[in-house]
Formats: structure tokens, sequence, C-alpha cells
């Protein structure tokens, strides 16, 4: 789906339904999957990496799922969207295995569309 740099994570996953959910807004918004590609290579990057606190990344919390963080992207630039920066709307919800060292993304919509991640989709792909 992305051409990612490999020196990153050792794996990045993309679940059918997060593909399914980009494939719509990437018709949208033009710049998405550039825009995605950054916010790995930087935000992601420092945050999972380098141990710094960046705002707009939150973690979820009260699923009961032990085997991945899930975090909630809450801050997303898209530069199709002109004018909004990182205040864009789209929200990101993705998990992070850090024993294995890999980011999975599990959903992305625009708070427009919906108020809040589909938390049965998440317990779903993470129940033990």
């Amino acid at each position: 789906m992305l051409e990612i740099d490999q020196n990153v994570f050792k794996e990045i996953y993309f679940h059918s339904e997060f593909e399914k959910d980009f494939k719509k807004y990437k018709k949208k918004w033009r710049t998405l999957k550039e825009d995605l590609l950054t916010f790995i290579n930087t935000a992601l990057k420092l945050y999972h990496k380098q141990s710094k606190q960046i705002g707009g990344i939150q973690p979820i919390s009260g699923l009961g799922i032990l085997k991945a963080n899930i975090y909630k992207v809450t801050r997303f630039a898209c530069k199709y969207l002109k004018g909004t920066g990182s205040n864009s709307g789209i929200r990101i919800i993705y998990a992070y295995i850090e024993e294995q060292d890999c980011i999975e993304f599990i959903e992305i919509y625009y708070k427009g569309d919906k108020k809040n991640e589909d938390k049965e989709r998440i317990i779903n792909l993470y129940k033990e």
C-alpha cells in the first residue's frame, strides 16, 4: 500500500478494514497517501523510537487488550485540506506491538462522519 522506510519499524501492517477506509478517503483527499507516509516517518518515529511526547497521539485504554498498545491520532495534517494544519479532523487508530516493533493500522475516519473509533473492530482484532 505504501513504500515505507523499513528502517523506522520492523513491520508496518494495514488491516483490510483500514485499507478499505483509506481507499475511500484517498479519493476525497489526494495527498492522504503522502501525508500518512510523512506521519509514519516523523511523528510515529519520534513518539515510539525517541520517546518524544507528540501532541495528538493518545493511548486508548479500557479495551482489555494485552498484546498491543492501541493509540488514537487526533492531530493529523493533510495537505489537501489547506488551512487546517493538524486540525484536519482525520482520526487514525493504530496498534503498536513493542516486542515485535510493529505498527498495525486499524482504522481511519473523519470526525465529521463519525464521532469515535470502532471499539468492536479493535477488540475483535486483538482479543486473546
